[in-house]
């Protein structure tokens, strides 16, 4: 690590909760050992696997998984550690709702020993990989353990192979073939992909990445507090100076949100710190994923996270010509993106005013509008509605609203194209949707007529009026078990099908042994312990799958779920002060405390743990609750 007191080199990410100091040009390590002995180049020999397929590579952000020191009979470990880094990802706001704006490869590449350089320590052996990865920031003795590095060329190399994905568009995640926790931010985000708790640097990385996220806590050095702010409002969006009361007068920084309960827990409000510095300078929330791995975005994080996703792709897929007029005799259309967690919303106007009875959809019929002689200006505004975004100025902007803008000529004739009705573009059909998503099915545009998609359900009609290119399962209330969700043209044999898994993963929690157990009618079980605890939580789903658990206490904010700082084979543990690993703080029960000055007081008596799952479908359980009471220790006699 950077020694205290030492210059923050530019475009560095520091990852907290484990993580450490991270940067893009501490990325270039040396190069793989395969390159050095003039083997054929890896990108003859790699196989680039599509593993989550939305739209044309173009026309998405695309997120390039690559592979370390896992060798040819290794490779399926390969995928299931990024299966797990993905499902991880997908449980977080706002890419479980955008993930349809995001393509996911994999580039294969068999390394020829197994394992990665320096892997635990400097005198730990240095293995022949393809990519040269290495802890020790490529085994260099100034640098910290869990600094992961990467040879960036080779990497680049990689990512080139993926058709569509340019330096623009795509994130590169490096895994290592490792179980001990370590990463890498910048440009080349790496991780340890056998390390649970390494699956939450991506979403902290593409915060940084895709949000231009300034990083939260409140120290630069491990275990060393930070100084104070100098007093100037920082540019960054997360960070202020302002009061409250300043905030809301001034109308600044996250106004909109304030007092409302935060996703990571507690309220919205400020809270000291952040920036690296301890002092003068506050945060929306005390604890979010960009200060604390674990913890879900904020609503602050999450609202700039969505304008800076979506500003990535265009909400306008496609559209009917408008280089030149058009006739009033056919049908206009656009086709748009398809956000898994709300439909977008069309208006269509015609000379400024509305038109009616449009009902949101896709395609606006001029024929009965009855349009007068002279041209007239025709627009389809699409809006992202999301509840996620609440200042006017991201409504507006080109992320979140475009218009398209035609100008139809009553006195052209269009000269009809024979256009085969057809789909053209749906929600994957290869593994089953979950309950609350939006499916969509997109058809062929006829100059001459709308095509209609007709859904049913179990072989059940449903109504779907307005948009009938979208359909919202959560809006459906389905009760679990597994359904038949269909969508055909009417009046053709084109048809798509897809299983809707509607019944969440389950999960138990281990615990360790207590002193006692106590059962209350109208209660939840209660586990009596007088010192530290442990907690193991293990998710199953019948259907396979990387399953995603959390936990919260007495009501904070829900926690990823992934074993021990340490070993995550090893349970979670509850201590009254919690335990200093790195300079960070884990596991104490009651009110949370991140880093050694956070205050230690132990928190005993009666604390609710609730725990959940999340699917691969995407699928959130109830929580479901016990208590644990912690007792004071026993004063001595005098």
């Amino acid at each position: 690590m950077t020694p205290t007191g030492a210059r923050r080199p530019r475009g560095t990410s520091l990852l907290v909760a484990g993580a450490t100091l991270l940067g893009s040009l501490l990325l270039n390590a040396a190069p793989s050992a395969q390159a050095r002995a003039g083997e054929a180049p890896l990108t003859e020999t790699a196989a680039v696997v599509p593993v989550r397929t939305t739209g044309p590579a173009e026309k998405r952000f695309n997120l390039i998984f690559l592979g370390d020191g896992y060798t040819a009979a290794e490779l399926p470990r390969f995928r299931a550690d990024v299966e797990r880094h993905l499902q991880t990802l997908w449980s977080l706001e706002p890419f479980a709702s955008y993930r349809s704006y995001l393509n996911v490869w994999a580039v294969e590449t068999a390394s020829a020993e197994s394992g990665v350089d320096c892997d635990p320590g400097l005198s730990s052996p240095r293995r022949d990989t393809a990519l040269g990865m290495g802890f020790w920031g490529g085994c260099d003795p100034a640098s910290v353990q869990r600094l992961l590095t990467v040879d960036g060329t080779a990497a680049q190399a990689l990512a080139a192979l993926v058709p569509g994905a340019g330096a623009a568009n795509r994130q590169i995640v490096a895994l290592a073939n490792s179980t001990t926790y370590g990463g890498a931010g910048g440009a080349h985000a790496t991780a340890s992909g056998g390390s649970a708790l390494s699956s939450l640097i991506t979403p902290h990385e593409l915060g940084h990445t895709l949000g231009g996220l300034q990083d939260e806590y409140d120290y630069y050095a491990r275990g060393v507090p930070g100084g104070t702010h100098p007093g100037a409002e920082p540019a960054s969006r997360q960070h202020t100076v302002l009061s409250e009361p300043l905030m809301r007068e001034r109308r600044a920084k996250w106004w909109r949100w304030l007092g409302e309960p935060s996703e990571s827990g507690g309220v919205i409000g400020r809270h000291e710190g952040g920036l690296y510095l301890t002092r003068g300078v506050w945060r929306p929330s005390r604890h979010s994923m960009m200060r604390t791995l674990g913890y879900a975005f904020d609503q602050v994080s999450r609202e700039i996270l969505v304008q800076r996703t979506a500003a990535l792709v265009d909400l306008v897929q496609g559209h009917t010509p408008t280089g030149a007029p058009v006739g009033a005799d056919r049908v206009l259309w656009v086709d748009t993106l398809h956000p898994v967690g709300g439909e977008l919303r069309v208006v269509w106007r015609v000379d400024g005013r509305e038109a009616g009875g449009t009902g949101n959809a896709r395609t606006l019929d001029l024929r009965p509008l009855g349009l007068g002689p002279g041209r007239h200006t025709v627009t389809a505004t699409v809006t992202d509605p999301t509840p996620f975004v609440r200042d006017p100025a991201i409504r507006g902007s080109s992320a979140l609203t475009r218009t398209v803008t035609w100008t139809v000529d009553p006195g052209l004739t269009t000269p009809f194209r024979r256009t085969p009705v057809a789909f053209t573009a749906h929600t994957p059909t290869d593994s089953p949707v979950g309950a609350r998503g939006v499916v969509y099915a997109d058809t062929t545009h006829p100059d001459d007529g709308t095509p209609a998609v007709r859904w049913s359900l179990d072989g059940r009609p449903l109504a779907n009026p307005g948009n009938d290119r979208d359909l919202d399962l959560g809006a459906l209330r389905l009760p679990p078990g597994t359904h038949r969700l269909t969508a055909a043209i009417a009046g053709t044999d084109a048809r798509l099908s897809w299983t809707v898994d509607a019944t969440p993963a389950v999960a138990a929690p281990e615990l360790s042994e207590p002193l006692r157990t106590v059962h209350r009618p109208g209660r939840p079980v209660e586990y009596v312990y007088d010192g530290p605890f442990t907690m193991r939580l293990t998710g199953r789903d019948d259907r396979g799958g990387a399953v995603v658990t959390q936990f919260r206490v007495d009501g904070d904010g829900w926690q990823t779920y992934y074993g021990w700082p340490t070993d995550a084979r090893e349970p979670y543990r509850f201590t009254p002060g919690g335990t200093e690993i790195d300079g960070l703080v884990h596991g104490k029960l009651g009110t949370h405390r991140g880093v050694p000055w956070e205050d230690a007081t132990p928190d005993y008596g009666t604390h609710t743990i609730e725990y959940r799952t999340i699917d691969a479908s995407g699928n959130i359980s109830s929580a479901r609750p016990f208590l644990v009471t912690l007792l004071p220790p026993r004063r001595a006699a005098p």
